[in-house]
């Protein structure tokens, strides 16, 4: 788990994970106990959470593309895009962020 924080491209894994968590909790979990059970409390804590962490995974994407001189065009959208989809964090972790993570910059 210590290895997520020493680098740029670790500090952005740990984040999509959290926010692909947190959409998962927010969309399968929050949103159906408000409308089923009309209990909006879990939507009202879990609602920020995930605001805060997809805003940080915005900012840690743009960041690590910089650093690591990500063309736009072929690697920095599809990190992006991977915040708007469910279970798409996850899977660019896999595809993208864990090569980039394994061969260094």
């Amino acid at each position: 788990m210590m290895k997520f924080f020493k680098t740029k491209i670790g500090r952005l894994r740990l984040v999509a994970l959290l926010e692909g968590l947190s959409l998962i909790v927010l969309v399968g979990v929050a949103v159906p106990l408000k409308y089923a059970y009309h209990d909006p409390s879990l939507v009202k804590t879990m609602g920020p959470v995930h605001g805060i962490l997809f805003l940080l995974f915005v900012i840690n994407t743009l960041s690590v593309g910089l650093e690591y001189k990500w063309k736009f065009e072929e690697t920095t959208w599809k990190v992006l895009l991977a915040c708007l989809i469910p279970f798409g964090t996850f899977y660019v972790d896999y595809t993208i962020l864990s090569k980039i993570a394994e061969r260094g910059k």
